[in-house]
């Protein structure tokens, strides 16, 4: 939906949208308006929202750059502050992340760190002074961004990491927007799916031996690819085995997010392949907001999945909780992260409830909860987490998240997940194989070029020679 923003004196309309999905999430309902104009070297913001009018203006304290690029940069960066001054007054008070926009705000503070040589606490305090972050936000983004450069340090011109994509779930969750496929509908592609996904990976293996690449880490997504049966899972592995020179030791991570996918089985097939890492997804330990989001699965299986985990994979775990479920609490929020807490994973992601297009629950009446609760529960981790021994590791940011928050991966001392800093950041190139994948090459200077598998299972399976000439273009060229 096109939000309701007039421009004048320029036509930054993406600028302006993004600063707006940052500052005042909720923005677009009756009556909203935002006129944004520019001229000169002055940006004004005239913000019609929930029946009060509010104004923001910013000028450029000295003159325009004369490269195109550049000049451009500063006229988008004029106009979204003169927004962001119009969203405070609407407001009350900046929002959590200031002025700053953008999916990966620890880039900003990274590059800030290379050019100037600042440790973290200095550059916070640069975030609180330049864009108006919260001392809490400015922190949290200063730490991440220190644990980025030390990967990126250690990352090699060769090195690149490997997704591996299963698009399928037991049930569809009412906030998912990835391409999952339910295997209550989808169970006859599943196979076809692995056998096809097969032959990608020995075309992928024979393209990075050619290129001399190495691989520093393998993450499994989807989907909840422990979907796949034992004998598929041992299957694929040992497919990535032939085809790839995984070392002992290596990262490798397997997401079996749902804990009703988890067997006895399956885990000791990851663990006999090399797998290090698995992460069991509850996003919450409240049963009535499972059934709210489609989750047929109970709290108690989760307790049950984390204790088969322990004894019979005995590699690291990551537990995923989100802030804002529908049906959810503040203090159910804080009695989830409690008892996952209790449960000691080496890593915990607390992600913030982020309503995308493609997601079940915009079409249901469900509600999420207010940003203010979302923030509550966010401030929440951000006190408990480090009192047990966990750091910030890596953030993102989404659109339409809730309140504009944040979601953040934590790590006990020695437990920082390599693959994603990496993935989250654009360390390094990625080579993606499954449906919906996205390769990316790194090149020098941080240019990135791309291509993508065709996106549904059945259009995969029907397009291995296209994604490996896809692939084969992108970095023989």
């Amino acid at each position: 939906m096109a939000l309701p923003i007039q421009l004048a004196g320029h036509d930054y309309l993406y600028a302006a949208e993004q600063a707006l999905m940052a500052y005042l999430p909720d923005f677009g309902g009756e009556g909203d308006l935002l006129v944004s104009s520019l001229a000169g070297s002055c940006a004004r913001a005239s913000l019609h929202y929930r029946d009060r009018d509010h104004e923001g203006v910013a000028r450029l304290a000295g003159p325009l750059p004369e490269e195109t690029l550049l000049r451009k940069r500063a006229l988008q960066r004029l106009v979204k502050e003169s927004i962001f001054r119009a969203c405070v007054s609407a407001l009350g008070q900046a929002p959590p992340w200031g002025s700053l926009t953008g999916v990966r705000p620890g880039k900003l503070a990274a590059r800030h760190m290379e050019e100037t040589g600042r440790d973290a606490g200095e550059t916070a305090a640069w975030l609180q002074e330049e864009y108006s972050l919260s001392p809490r936000r400015a922190a949290l983004c200063a730490e991440t961004a220190k644990t980025g450069l030390e990967v990126k340090d250690s990352l090699g011109e060769k090195d690149i990491i490997l997704y591996v994509g299963i698009p399928f779930c037991p049930t569809r969750c009412a906030y998912c927007s990835f391409v999952s496929h339910s295997v209550e509908k989808s169970l006859k592609l599943v196979e076809p799916y692995v056998e096809a996904l097969g032959r990608e990976i020995a075309d992928t293996g024979a393209l990075v031996r050619q290129l001399g690449l190495k691989v520093k880490a393998v993450y499994w997504g989807g989907g909840t690819p422990t979907t796949l049966d034992a004998e598929q899972l041992r299957r694929t592995l040992d497919r990535l085995a032939e085809a790839f020179d995984l070392p002992n030791g290596l990262e490798y991570t397997v997401e079996a997010g749902r804990p009703d996918t988890i067997t006895r089985e399956k885990l000791l097939v990851l663990r006999s392949a090399g797998v290090t890492r698995i992460s069991l997804n509850p996003q919450t330990m409240d049963d009535r907001v499972l059934a709210a989001i489609g989750r047929r699965h109970s709290a108690g299986e989760v307790r049950e999945g984390y204790a088969l985990a322990r004894e019979h994979f005995g590699g690291q775990i990551n537990m995923d909780l989100i802030a804002g479920l529908p049906e959810d609490s503040t203090e159910g929020f804080r009695a989830s992260l409690e008892e996952v807490l209790a449960m000691g994973p080496e890593n915990v992601t607390v992600h913030s409830l982020t309503r995308k297009r493609g997601a079940d629950l915009n079409g249901m009446e469900l509600e999420g909860l207010p940003g203010e609760t979302v923030g509550q529960m966010l401030d929440y981790s951000l006190a408990r987490l480090p009192e047990e021994g966990y750091a910030p590791y890596y953030l993102y940011r989404q659109k339409f998240s809730t309140g504009g928050y944040e979601n953040v991966g934590w790590a006990k001392a020695g437990a920082v997940c390599l693959y994603n800093v990496a993935m989250m950041e654009e360390l390094c190139s990625v080579l993606s194989l499954g449906a919906g994948g996205a390769t990316k090459r790194l090149l020098p200077g941080g240019k990135i070029l791309r291509c993508f598998n065709k996106k549904y299972p059945y259009e995969y399976i029907g397009s291995l020679e296209e994604a490996d000439q896809d692939k084969r273009a992108l970095f023989l060229t």
